[in-house]
């Protein structure tokens, strides 16, 4: 209830101020469990990947944001959980398969933090849970600044084929996977 609430201010907020445009948001399916895998740019960017998304998505937040008052139940009750930065926290990573395999939507910046070229090489934990997982990959892509009254826009790409990867156990399989993910994020950047 409160996410579905926040998201529709949000909607009217983004429209007002950065006169928001969304395109492919028919490729993100329905049900079953769902990576949006998006370029990270700013610190706004987790509420922009959902505000037109009709399905709630969840997000792995620093640690550090849930001991802030009021933030930190804020965003738990929206549907983030706890991430240690500065190595792998297999904590986070149990919790982002069990709600694919509850069939839920994540959003995961696989760049880790923001760029602002876009242009910075992905980390392989996207990679890794989506395989692990079984969920669609969609590439999502942010294009433009967090300018008052400029145009923004964000494009979700068609699913990524991850058949090839899926039975594949070689030793560079999480690369191969990170890199074919950034590459569509990279080329929906660039289309624009």
């Amino acid at each position: 209830m409160l996410y579905s609430i926040c998201r529709s201010l949000l909607r009217i907020i983004y429209a007002v101020l950065f006169r928001f445009e969304a395109s492919g948001l028919e490729n993100i399916p329905s049900s079953g469990p769902v990576v949006l895998c998006c370029n990270h740019i700013s610190n706004l960017d987790p509420t922009t990947v959902g505000t037109k998304v009709n399905r709630t998505v969840h997000y792995m937040a620093k640690a550090e944001l849930f001991k802030v008052p009021l933030l930190g139940p804020l965003i738990r009750s929206l549907g983030a959980f706890p991430v240690k930065r500065g190595g792998v926290s297999k904590e986070a990573i149990r919790t982002a398969i069990g709600l694919l395999k509850e069939g839920k939507v994540m959003g995961i910046f696989p760049e880790g933090s923001r760029s602002a070229a876009g242009d910075s090489a992905g980390k392989k934990g996207a990679a890794m849970i989506a395989l692990r997982s079984g969920a669609t990959v969609i590439p999502v892509a942010i294009i433009g600044k967090y300018k008052v009254f400029r145009k923004m826009r964000i494009k979700y790409g068609k699913p990524i084929d991850m058949s090839d990867f899926i039975q594949d156990s070689s030793s560079d399989v999480l690369e191969r996977v990170t890199e074919t993910i950034m590459l569509n994020i990279r080329r929906m950047v660039k289309e624009e």
